[in-house]
């Protein structure tokens, strides 16, 4: 995974996710999602791909928080998917799910990129700026009320989504 760009916030929780979390960040997200997370329309996005940044979260040197950015075009805006974010149960009630995206946010600010696509809950996301992306279509079946985008360079975004 490639870190040239990652720069947290010095008043974060959150650290450039290095070689060393690779076992940490799979193990929290299979405890968060189940090995059902590679049945989801979001895995076609991340097959076969290479994160362009990820930041985690460590308790005690062991990771309590992850997340990542896949390179994606949506339509033929170069973006960033985001995803899967875990969080460790006993920590999630404390923002740290926050500090996770906004560090996404950051990052894709940064980066250049026209923005950032996920999937999840519009209530939790829209305090970040993300609103629905309703002509993203992403490659397998999904609610498409679930598809948010933030424009970090381009307002919105439409077409196929495919790894980039």
């Amino acid at each position: 995974m490639s870190h040239a760009f990652v720069q947290p916030s010095a008043a974060s929780r959150i650290d450039a996710e290095t070689p060393a979390d690779a076992e940490g960040v799979e193990a929290l997200v299979l405890a968060a999602f189940g090995p059902g997370r590679f049945a989801k329309t979001a895995e076609r996005l991340r097959e076969g791909s290479t994160p362009s940044a990820g930041f985690v979260a460590r308790q005690d040197d062991r990771v309590i928080g992850s997340v990542r950015l896949w390179p994606i075009l949506a339509g033929d805006t170069r973006a960033l998917f985001l995803g899967p974010i875990a969080v460790d149960k006993a920590a999630r009630s404390d923002g740290l799910g926050a500090e996770l995206v906004q560090a996404c946010v950051d990052q894709a600010r940064r980066m250049g990129v026209g923005g950032v696509l996920l999937v999840g809950d519009r209530p939790y996301f829209e305090r970040f700026g993300f609103q629905p992306a309703p002509d993203a279509a992403l490659p397998g079946p999904v609610d498409r009320r679930r598809i948010l985008w933030l424009g970090t360079d381009v307002e919105r975004v439409e077409g196929p989504v495919r790894i980039g």
